[in-house]
């Protein structure tokens, strides 16, 4: 397992206190499968708090809702779910949604797309590079890392669906995907 000491080419500024960072920062993927790469840079640890202790130690599964029962008919079905939903976000902050009206297959390949894109070079993820928060296509890192004291461990591509349907170019399957998604052949 890596450890949380500094590494002396890759982002070792001090957790809480770092200047402007001086290139652009690369992306996680790109960091973490540098071969310079021997401990987690110092940006991206949360030090730890005093009275730091876990939410829940529960084995419980993570709540299920199921959407169809919220749009039911029967009110004692729907008047359950909405105490569930309310339990759920209440006690978790979040729940796993099942009978949404999206088809098995249509969620797999919009990972399986999904997955295709951080699988791209970062030239290629670049084009997607976001100069705004608001922008309606943005793959980063982080949202400002020149502001941020600590940054987190991930990559993502937010896209914009409403009012206007936006893609990333690459890879043109993404596109296909999204754009047949309400295909009935799902």
């Amino acid at each position: 397992m890596a450890t949380t000491t500094p590494t002396s080419s890759l982002l070792s500024q001090p957790s809480f206190t770092h200047p402007p960072l001086p290139r652009k920062l690369a992306s996680v993927k790109a960091l973490s499968e540098s071969p310079e790469l021997s401990s987690i840079p110092s940006i991206y640890t949360f030090p730890k708090q005093p009275n730091h202790e876990p939410v829940s130690n529960t084995k419980e599964p993570i709540p299920t809702i199921d959407f169809s029962l919220l749009t039911s008919s029967n009110l004692d079905e729907w008047s359950k779910i909405i105490r569930e939903l309310g339990k759920a976000y209440r006690d978790w902050g979040f729940f796993m949604v099942t009978n949404n009206g999206v088809p098995e297959r249509m969620m797999k390949a919009m990972i399986e797309v999904c997955r295709e894109f951080f699988e791209l070079t970062e030239e290629k993820n670049g084009e997607c590079e976001g100069k705004h928060v608001l922008d309606p296509i943005r793959y980063e890192t982080n949202f400002n890392p020149s502001l941020e004291k600590i940054l987190y461990w991930r990559d993502y591509l937010k896209i914009f669906q409403h009012p206007s349907f936006h893609l990333p170019i690459n890879p043109p399957s993404f596109r296909y995907v999204s754009e047949h998604a309400t295909d009935v052949a799902w």
